[in-house]
């Protein structure tokens, strides 16, 4: 059975947005622990960025998707050259939080879920 062009295009790109999500979990998950060390770190970073560098020329189209990757990218260029890791977990948490309430703000709900419609028949 063969596939289609755009069947092969939207499995990588489902490939790459998996990848880019696992990869900001991770972090998270390395930022948050403590006992994680320097070495640790750009150890296990750099092992999923070769991951992630093995996708070439895939399009995002979601707002979301575009801020993981710059900022990967970004921390990327700050781990190449000297930094400390318990100096940049804080504010990297704080903007993989940012990314996650980004993700959430996108999420459909109802209008009878929503704040501003309730009781406006009430008076």
């Amino acid at each position: 059975m063969r596939y289609t062009a755009k069947q092969i295009e939207k499995y990588q790109r489902q490939r790459y947005i998996s990848t880019l999500e696992k990869m900001t979990k991770n972090l998270f998950k390395m930022f948050r622990n403590e006992a994680t060390s320097q070495e640790q770190f750009l150890e296990k970073f750099y092992e999923i960025k070769k991951k992630l560098d093995d996708f070439s020329g895939i399009r995002l189209d979601s707002e979301y998707h575009h801020q993981l990757k710059a900022y990967i990218e970004k921390l990327y260029q700050e781990t190449l050259y000297e930094f400390k890791l318990n100096e940049i977990r804080e504010a990297n948490m704080t903007l993989l939080n940012r990314l996650q309430k980004l993700k959430n703000s996108s999420s459909y709900r109802k209008d009878k879920h929503k704040q501003s419609s309730r009781n406006q028949d009430w008076g």
